[in-house]
């Protein structure tokens, strides 16, 4: 699952009724019915198998969907925090990929229970998202998300030409292309260095009955780099997903005061480069 966005950010998902199977599914699935649960924007798909107790994500060629970098990291990641067992990955004839994996317990944060009681999502999301940075070691993790390669990133995308203001959130649009490379230019001073999940929006923690984190899924861009890159976005999400004023719950459940001056640098980089 990618992330459940604002108007205007790439990677928002919905949940969708009967989609044509994609041949490379079908050939994974085999005699296994399929139910499709999630399509982002860049056309991917999630199918739940049901019997299996599987999920079968599928990215369409060209999508920039790291299917293949998420299996990497799912493996890297599993022995030290609850993530998808991968079954299997791999590349199709026409070029798309897929990505086989166990199903987790729980539901994912932003599923119709949880809507309901923001409360109980957002407490579950900051305390398993610090979990997930107590739990992993960056001495030994061989990925990285540090803000100035982002950042470098960024700078290619600029010069390319291939940045469209109108994926950013509204907050950003008042900005030109080259006035927010410039805002980002100096990152801040590191707080903590983490594994950072790299798309901590609501929709990737999953949650158990009864409120507790169960585990996180798509960390298909996980590394290392400043925590703030994920606080700043998992409570960003909430206002996409349960409205306003849930932002402190979730600082408060992660354990950690505001920091306005991280949080709005690391949203900025995020709409430039992810």
């Amino acid at each position: 699952m990618s992330s459940n966005a604002a108007p205007g950010r790439r990677h928002s998902t919905a949940h969708v009724g009967d989609v044509e199977i994609p041949p490379a599914v079908a050939a994974v699935a085999g005699s296994l019915p399929l139910c499709c649960v999630w399509r982002n924007e860049l056309g991917g798909l999630t199918f739940e198998l049901p019997s299996a107790s599987r999920f079968l994500k599928w990215a369409p060629p060209a999508s920039g969907l790291p299917l293949l970098d998420e299996a990497i990291r799912l493996c890297w990641a599993s022995p030290y925090t609850p993530v998808p067992e991968v079954v299997d990955a791999g590349t199709a004839a026409d070029g798309s990929t897929w990505l086989l994996t166990e199903r987790l317990s729980g539901t994912s944060a932003i599923s119709d229970r949880w809507k309901a009681a923001p409360r109980t999502a957002v407490r579950a999301i900051g305390e398993a998202l610090r979990a997930f940075h107590e739990a992993l070691p960056v001495e030994s993790c061989p990925f990285t998300w540090r803000a100035e390669e982002r950042l470098a990133r960024a700078q290619a995308r600029a010069a390319a030409g291939t940045i469209d203001r109108m994926e950013w959130h509204p907050s950003h649009r008042h900005l030109g292309v080259d006035d927010a490379i410039d805002t980002v230019s100096e990152p801040p001073p590191v707080d903590r260095l983490v594994v950072c999940h790299a798309d901590s929006c609501s929709p990737n923690t999953l949650v158990n009955d009864d409120g507790s984190w169960s585990g996180h899924v798509d960390l298909g861009r996980m590394g290392v780099g400043d925590r703030w890159a994920d606080i700043a976005i998992a409570t960003w999400s909430t206002t996409w997903n349960y409205g306003p004023g849930w932002e402190g719950e979730l600082l408060a459940a992660y354990g950690v005061d505001a920091d306005p001056d991280r949080t709005r640098y690391y949203r900025l980089l995020w709409d430039l480069t992810d």
